[in-house]
């Protein structure tokens, strides 16, 4: 049976990394705000071994859908840090974007953008996605701007293009057709769905 709120919590101390894991994995699921001080503490403790990377990735995942919005300092502390398993750049660029306010979600996306890490933005380009948000026309400008000079086989196309499905202007469907024709087949998909203005449903590790 999957666990209950208040076990998966507890889990979150267990000695065993996959038992930490599995509790962070239920509660990103469940998404409730009651867990976030417990993931919080949890992330804290985490970061100490580079070992348990896929665990941390999880914690990261579970702040952001519970909306614990105090982790954000610590996320954008760890993004500037280096980090050999650099899946969990993408947790902290999804994190960091779900967990800014509805003015800031701008700011932080441009900020994992310029960040110098590519993992960094494709997770933040992903929570977009997921999200399935609208920026304002000038930072649509700016994702398009940092997209264009990229090589056409770069997967951070694909969030991007993955998003765009409901972001308006001539651009943008300048944008789309050019990645429909994609030699990746991934972003291909994705661009021929948004200029049909389809979202497709995405389930991300």
């Amino acid at each position: 049976m999957a666990l209950t709120l208040d076990e998966a919590v507890a889990q979150l101390g267990h000695r065993l990394s996959p038992k930490r894991r599995s509790a962070a994995t239920r509660l990103r699921r469940l998404a409730d705000p009651i867990a976030g001080p417990s993931l919080l503490e949890a992330l804290q403790r985490e970061v100490r071994d580079t070992r348990t990377w896929e665990t941390q990735y999880q914690i990261v995942m579970a702040l952001g859908t519970c909306g614990h919005r105090p982790a954000l300092g610590l996320l954008q502390e760890l993004a500037q840090r280096p980090i050999r398993a650099t899946m969990v750049y993408v947790a902290l660029g999804d994190a960091i974007v779900r967990l800014s306010t509805p003015e800031d979600i701008a700011g932080s996306l441009r900020w994992c953008l310029d960040s110098g890490t590519p993992m960094l933005a494709d997770g933040a380009l992903r929570s977009v996605a997921m999200q399935r948000l609208t920026p304002d026309a000038a930072t649509i400008d700016y994702v398009l701007d940092f997209l264009g000079p990229l090589d056409p086989h770069d997967g951070l196309r694909f969030w991007a293009t993955a998003a765009a499905a409901g972001w308006p202007g001539p651009a943008v469907k300048t944008f789309l057709e050019e990645c429909a024709a994609s030699p990746r087949t991934d972003v291909a998909s994705a661009a021929a769905s948004s200029l049909q203005g389809k979202y497709q449903t995405y389930s991300p590790l």
